[in-house]
């Protein structure tokens, strides 16, 4: 029986150990997202109030606090530091109970984390699986399209680092999974409340959130109306959505007064550090920038498509879908997509300092899984075919799983991160703080299980579990040749230069070194 339940369950266990294996993190870097979201946490629930004036004297500054009214905010939309709250003071309560004293740093953040990355990307990888068979059946195709997800995308890094915009795409994702199946499944309509509460409380996790709820709720309104006759059956679930998106919608106004005099003025408005960024038209966005859209989505030290080329399956995959009938999924997949090009594109601060890939469209990423699967399913058909598909998902397993195992940071110095970070550090026998070194492994050796663990989730995803084992096989000698291929072409990517060398000596590799004694 407990074999049994292994069998089932092993990927999701392999997914959970990629997530959890190692804990990059670098206190000497001062995290400028993570730490302001720390201390509002403690803020909150040590002193009662929003200002974060005893961590920032405690553990110093960074360039995301605000001052407001004599005091120091966090600059960050607060969803993710509320969430926190009730670990924060559970694990206060082991701490005490335990060792008699306050929590560390370390652990606080490792904590956090957990709780609102690690965890709710596993919960919604579970909603993902069975919601993505209603638009397609082949289960080697879903299975592939979360591990390309899980550990392939933005969705890792930003689910091991305590930085809002995967909690916030879990948000968003699952409101749009739960109206889905209200509208499409026919439950009840109160299930409509928690879709709402979650629409609600994605804007109060991560401020562009709310772009993607636009086009969500007009897909709610047209599919309500086609479907249902009268107007109580359409009025009532959006009469619950509206209740349930209410609530974190208040919060987030009164959070802004708090801090700011005003509901609606963030703390992007009383910023110093970027000021001359986020003041900038409306919310940073003034007019659209090719340098924005190409350095998003191509440039070799941060394009969407490069770290995770896999995504560019979603247009083939959307086109597949309208022939298939699944027009209203592939209109509101493809505009939200469209829509978070253009907020990046037209962005003043594009770049975000230090990332892996854009990390400002992170929520994009759940909206072209659908397509992505679709295009799978049917390229299923040739094996040479689905092994480049998926070869080309390989990539970005190995960029990010790779990457959050060493430094899941790339500063603006670097060109050609991917070499000039995580591989020089895996050539300098550096690693994060990880499972390995606890069991007594060196170094960069004690990467090896986590490589064997990845290695053998993607490549259950490769070779599949379904027909005859010679297409399989020649789908996975495809794939791992294109995969192969990209990433040594790669290396042809211009780099830094003395610039990123000094970079990497003074700041990467010191910081890496310093959590290893």
């Amino acid at each position: 029986m407990e074999r049994s339940w292994l069998a089932r369950r092993w990927w999701a266990i392999a997914i959970a150990l990629v997530m959890v294996y190692a804990f990059p993190h670098y206190p000497s870097i001062r995290s400028a997202n993570e730490l302001p979201r720390l201390y509002l946490v403690m803020a909150m629930a040590d002193d009662q109030t929003f200002a974060i004036d005893e961590g920032v004297a405690r553990w110093g500054a960074t360039a995301d606090v605000s001052p407001s009214g004599g005091h120091q905010y966090s600059n960050k939309a607060p969803g993710s530091s509320m969430l926190a709250v009730p670990a924060y003071v559970a694990l206060r309560g082991v701490t005490h109970v335990a060792a008699g004293r306050e929590p560390t740093l370390g652990e606080m953040m490792w904590t956090f984390r957990i709780w609102t990355g690690v965890l709710p990307t596993l919960l919604f990888l579970g909603l993902l699986w069975g919601f993505l068979a209603r638009f397609t059946p082949d289960e080697d195709a879903r299975r592939a399209t979360i591990a390309i997800y899980g550990i392939g995308s933005m969705a890792l890094t930003y689910s091991v680092l305590f930085i809002s915009h995967q909690l916030s795409a879990v948000c968003i994702g699952a409101a749009w999974i739960l109206a889905a199946r209200v509208i499409e499944d026919e439950r009840d309509d109160r299930w409509m409340l928690a879709a709402g509460a979650l629409a609600g409380a994605a804007p109060l996790v991560d401020y562009q959130a709310l772009f993607a709820a636009v086009p969500i709720a007009f897909w709610v309104l047209i599919e309500l109306f086609e479907r249902r006759r009268g107007f109580r059956p359409v009025i009532q679930p959006i009469a619950w959505a509206t209740l349930g998106a209410a609530l974190p919608i208040a919060i987030l106004l009164y959070y802004h007064d708090a801090c700011f005099g005003s509901p609606f003025r963030t703390g992007y408005a009383a910023s110093e550090t970027f000021a001359h960024f986020h003041q900038k038209g409306f919310l940073g966005m003034d007019r659209l920038r090719w340098e924005a859209f190409t350095g998003s989505t191509v440039a070799p030290d941060n394009g969407l498509l490069v770290f995770c080329p896999a995504l560019v399956l979603a247009l083939p995959g959307w086109v597949l879908m309208v022939r298939r009938g699944l027009v209203a999924h592939a209109a509101v997949t493809a505009a939200i997509a469209v829509i978070y090009l253009l907020f990046i594109s037209s962005l003043v601060f594009w770049r975000g300092g230090w990332q892996m890939g854009p990390r400002y469209i992170t929520v994009l990423l759940p909206f072209l899984l659908p397509a992505i699967a679709v295009a799978l399913a049917t390229a299923a058909r040739w094996p040479a075919l689905r092994g480049a598909a998926l070869g080309l998902g390989g990539v970005g397993v190995f960029v990010y799983t790779a990457s959050v195992a060493e430094f899941p940071h790339f500063p603006e110095k670097f060109k050609n991160p991917l070499y000039e970070v995580t591989l020089r550090l895996v050539g300098d026998g550096l690693a994060a703080p990880n499972l390995g070194m606890i069991a007594g492994l060196p170094g960069a050796w004690s990467l090896v299980p986590f490589a064997l663990v990845v290695l053998a989730l993607w490549g259950a995803a490769v070779l599949g579990a379904r027909g005859p084992w010679r297409p399989r096989l020649v789908a996975a000698a495809v794939s791992l040749a294109v995969t192969a291929t990209i990433l040594v072409a790669y290396r042809g990517f211009d780099g830094g230069g003395t610039i990123a060398d000094q970079a990497y000596a003074r700041t990467v590799a010191p910081a890496v070194k310093s959590q290893m004694r």
